[in-house]
C-alpha cells in the first residue's frame, strides 16, 4: 500500500477524496441533530468552543512536530500542519491504517523517513492517552465517585504509558514494531527533554479541550470555574473511550455514550448528549480548517527534491 500511495499521485487523490467523502456522510447523516444541538446554545458559546478545540489542536500539532524533531526531523511548521492534519482525515475512513500511511507518504515527500514519522505519531498518541488519563484521574473523582470507580481498569493504564513512554523503553518497543513489519529500525533515540516538552504541550491542548466543553457546559446550567473539572474529565474519559474502541471510525458514537455517562452528575442525558454532539461536530470541523490551514501554509515551502530521493528508497 505505501509504495502505491508513493509512486501513484492519483490513488492518494482518491485517498484524500474518500477521506472527504466518509467526512461528509458523518456530517450529513447527523446534521439533523447536529442543527437541532447548535439551536439550544448562544453562537458566541458555539463560537468560543470552536476555537478552544482549534488552539488544543494546534499544541498537539506543535507536541507531534517537537516529537519528530527528536527523532531526528525537523519540519517547518506548515510543513508539520499539513502532515499531521492532512494524514488525520485519513482516520475517517473505516480502518486504522489510512492516517498512519498518509502522513508517513506526505512527511516522505519533505524529507522525514516513514520510520521516523510513523514513531513520532505512535509517541504522540500515547502520550495523549497518558495526558486524557492523568487528567482524568484527577477529575473524575471531583466530579462523581460512582464514575471513577467504574473506570478504575483505564486508569490503571497511567503506570503502563509512564513507563512506556521512558526513551529507553519506547525506543525498544518501536523498534520492535518496525523489525516486525520488516523495516529499518530509528537511527535517533528520543531524548527525556523532547518527551517531556512534547507533554507538556500536549497537556495544555488537553486543557483547552476541557475548556471546549466548559464553555458548552455553562450555557447549559449554572457553576463557573467550578465546571471546569467537571468538563475536563467528561472529554478526556470520552476520547479515551472512544480511542480504544478501535473498531469504529474516529469514535463515532461511543465518544458521545461515554461523555453522557460521565455529565450525569451535573446534567441530564438530553442536555449533555447536546453538548456531545456540538462537541464532535467541533472536532470534525476543526480537523477539516486545520487539513486546510496546513495545505495552505505548506505552499510556502518548496520541498527539497535532493532530501526527497534521498529517502525515497527507505
Amino acid at each position: 500500500m505505501l509504495s502505491r500511495l508513493r509512486s501513484s499521485p492519483l490513488l492518494r487523490a482518491a485517498l484524500a477524496l474518500v477521506a472527504l467523502g466518509f467526512l461528509g456522510y458523518g456530517l450529513s447523516k447527523n446534521w439533523n441533530d447536529s442543527v437541532a444541538a447548535l439551536t439550544r446554545l448562544s453562537w458566541w458559546t458555539v463560537a468560543g468552543s470552536f476555537a478552544a478545540v482549534l488552539v488544543g489542536l494546534g499544541f498537539m500539532l506543535v507536541a507531534w512536530r517537537a516529537v519528530l524533531a527528536g527523532f531526528g526531523s525537523r519540519l517547518p511548521m506548515g510543513i508539520a500542519a499539513k502532515v499531521l492534519f492532512m494524514g488525520q482525515l485519513g482516520k475517517y475512513i473505516p480502518g486504522s491504517v489510512w492516517a498512519f500511511a498518509a502522513m508517513m507518504e506526505l512527511a516522505r515527500d519533505h524529507g522525514s523517513p516513514p520510520r521516523r514519522t510513523f514513531g513520532a505519531t505512535v509517541v504522540g498518541l500515547v502520550d495523549s492517552l497518558g495526558c486524557a488519563l492523568a487528567l482524568a484521574a484527577v477529575t473524575l473523582p471531583l466530579t462523581s465517585q460512582d464514575v471513577a470507580r467504574q473506570t478504575w481498569y483505564l486508569l490503571a493504564l497511567i503506570p503502563l504509558i509512564v513507563i512506556g513512554l521512558h526513551p529507553r523503553v519506547l525506543t525498544f518497543g518501536l523498534n520492535l514494531l518496525l523489525r516486525i513489519a520488516r523495516k529499518e529500525p530509528l537511527d535517533q533515540v528520543l531524548s527525556g527533554r523532547a518527551m517531556l516538552v512534547a507533554t507538556a504541550w500536549t497537556m495544555a491542548g488537553w486543557l483547552f479541550y476541557g475548556a471546549h466543553i466548559w464553555l458548552l457546559l455553562g450555557d447549559m446550567r449554572p457553576g463557573g470555574a467550578s465546571l471546569f473539572a467537571v468538563a475536563a474529565g467528561a472529554y478526556a474519559l470520552a476520547w479515551v473511550t472512544g480511542l480504544l474502541t478501535v473498531i469504529v471510525p474516529a469514535g463515532i458514537g461511543v465518544r458521545e455514550g461515554a461523555m453522557v455517562l460521565v455529565l450525569a452528575p451535573v446534567l441530564d442525558a438530553p442536555h449533555a448528549l447536546v453538548i456531545a454532539v456540538v462537541s464532535r461536530l467541533a472536532f470534525t470541523l476543526a480537523d477539516v480548517v486545520w487539513a486546510g490551514l496546513g495545505f495552505l501554509l505548506a505552499r510556502a515551502h518548496a520541498p527539497s527534491a535532493s532530501r526527497t530521493s534521498e529517502y525515497a528508497a527507505q
